[in-house]
């Protein structure tokens, strides 16, 4: 059985990450870097996927992970991100994640994995 949250738009969970950030002194130009570095999609390819209504299936179908991706650990919802065996699943976790280091105030090299 799928996962209901592949059905998703990111049109849908898009604002949410913005409202988490701001909350919290943070940009959406700052979402959206963090978006391009894990999927590949600059602003223009961010905002066609935001007006098709894109489900995460397909959104992350489309990106192209960024190499370092591998390099995001940790506990996201209870789980260790590096554990989660469905592909699709911790492609999405990756992004809750590096909002969640956003939202905690971490520095963007650091949440970018940047030496």
């Amino acid at each position: 059985m799928e996962h209901r949250i592949y059905g998703l738009s990111f049109a849908r969970l898009y604002p949410l990450y913005v409202e988490k950030l701001e909350r919290k002194g943070r940009t959406t130009g700052e979402l959206d870097e963090v978006i391009e570095w894990l999927t590949g999609f600059d602003g223009a390819a961010l905002r066609r996927h935001l007006e098709a209504g894109t489900t995460l299936r397909d959104f992350f179908a489309d990106a192209r992970l960024n190499p370092d991706a591998a390099l995001i650990t940790g506990v996201i919802c209870g789980v260790r991100v590096e554990e989660i065996e469905d592909p699709l699943m911790q492609r999405i976790r990756y992004l809750d994640k590096l909002v969640d280091e956003l939202a905690r105030g971490k520095a963007m090299q650091k949440v970018l994995r940047s030496a």
